[in-house]
Formats: C-alpha cells, structure tokens, sequence
C-alpha cells in the first residue's frame, strides 16, 4: 500500500504543543491499492505442491519404496510379531547376515541399510538361476521382473519365492498381514538392481 499526504503543522513557540489550527486536509491526497475480495482467496486458497524427491526406478528408489511398504520408512519400529525396523527384519534373518544386537540395530540408520543391502545379496545369488529363467514370463497376469522377484524375496523368504514361480503361482503365500507375493512381484517391479551383486554368504561389517 502506498500513501501520500500533504499537510502542513505549526508548532508553538516553546515546541511543546502541537498548533492544530493550521492543519489541512482540503489538499490532501490519498493514493492505495489493496486486493480484492476475488484476489485474496486467490492467495489464500492456492494449492501448495508438496516437496517430492524422484528416485525412478533406482536401487535407491527401489529401497525406499520397499521400506515405506514395510513401515513407512520407520527405523526404530518394531511390529506385534517382532520384526523390526526400516525393512522389517527379524532376530534370526540379522543373525544370519552377522548382526545379533537387536537394540543396535533399531539405533543405527546405517546398519539397517547395510542389513538390507546385504540380504539382498543373498537372495539374489539364491535366486540367481530363478531370475535368468523367469525374468521376462507372466505368472498370474504379472509380468516378472529381477526386483520383483528380490521384493517378494524380503516377503516370503527366497525358498517360497522358488517354489511360486517354478509352481507358476500354484504354490500360494501370505504374510500375517494377507500380502502375497504376487502383489510384491507387480508392486516393486521394474527397478535397476545391478548395484547388487549376488553374494553366497553376506556379513554386514560397518567401517
């Protein structure tokens, strides 16, 4: 708002008072803009896009996907069955690839990433002939992908994963929540996992 005003004061002798008898107004000119009605709801009502961060069809993206699936990108979760963090490990799956201090675990963002980074390495070398074989094919209507395959690997375990698509989706599994694997083969597929190499025996060290 920009305001001009012209008008002239007189001050007594002694600067003390304000002499109001010479103040005029007849000049005056009062120049201002200010919105409309329309204007204001125009700003008051525009929608704001939220921050979006575009991982693609990344590994990283294929991560973060997996574990806003599993809890909503929560570390410090665990669930009513004792799963545990980002990913939803549990105790034994940990044991297996070196980690055996719960507590640590669900403290340490990096040791949960590297825990996830390196069973999947092991199901990629378990299912290293399954993914050659089946990559490509339709099993129940889904078009089979290596990060399908991988997702529903960190479901199911890689041994039901073999089962379910060498049994061309006959042999069924569900979680405790009632997710299938065939819902993690369409969810998670189409993601680059060459940053993953297959790895018989993974052991998560951090530096």
């Amino acid at each position: 708002m920009a305001v001009i005003i012209q008008f002239s004061m007189g001050f007594s002798a002694d600067n003390s008072t304000i002499d109001l008898s010479k103040y005029r107004v007849d000049d005056m000119e009062l120049f201002y803009t200010v919105p409309n009605e329309d204007e204001v709801l125009k700003v008051v009502k525009k929608p704001t896009r939220p921050f979006e961060l575009y991982l693609g069809n990344t590994y990283f993206g294929f991560k973060e996907a997996l574990g806003f699936k599993e809890s909503q990108g929560d570390y410090s979760v665990v669930n009513p069955f004792g799963y545990m963090g980002k990913y939803q490990f549990s105790a034994s799956t940990l044991e297996m690839i070196g980690i055996y201090d719960a507590t640590d675990f669900l403290s340490d963002t990096r040791l949960q990433e590297a825990a996830f980074d390196a069973y999947t390495s092991r199901n990629k070398w378990i299912l290293r002939r399954d993914i050659k074989r089946f990559v490509g094919k339709k099993i129940n209507g889904v078009r089979v992908t290596e990060s399908g395959i991988l997702a529903a690997a960190h479901l199911a375990g890689a041994g039901n994963v073999k089962k379910y698509l060498r049994s061309g989706g006959a042999h069924a599994f569900s979680d405790a929540f009632g997710t299938t694997i065939g819902y993690y083969l369409k969810k998670f597929s189409g993601f680059d996992m060459t940053p993953i190499l297959p790895n018989q025996r993974p052991k998560v060290r951090l530096l």
